[in-house]
């Protein structure tokens, strides 16, 4: 099984990090309004970063250190990441 963290651009410029096995399925989810309760009032929502794991300890110790990162260190990641 994969394992994503993944990084969302909300319609007011705010970012979005979370888990998914299914990362598809979960931006659709989110789209459609039925995602995280963050993102159900800035949609549209814009997958701008994921990155892939074989565990999900892995995955989840990852998406902590995303979050505890700055805006100007995840606009960083995202811009060294492309």
């Amino acid at each position: 099984m994969r394992h994503f963290v993944y990084i969302l651009r909300c319609r007011d410029g705010t970012f979005y990090t979370g888990y998914t096995v299914d990362i598809d399925k979960r931006c659709i989810k989110h789209n459609s309004g039925k995602g995280a309760k963050y993102t159900r009032s800035r949609l549209p929502v814009r997958l701008v970063y994921w990155m892939e794991f074989d565990t999900k300890p892995d995955a989840m110790k990852y998406e902590y250190e995303v979050k505890q990162l700055s805006r100007k260190e995840k606009i960083k990641l995202l811009r060294y990441s492309n």
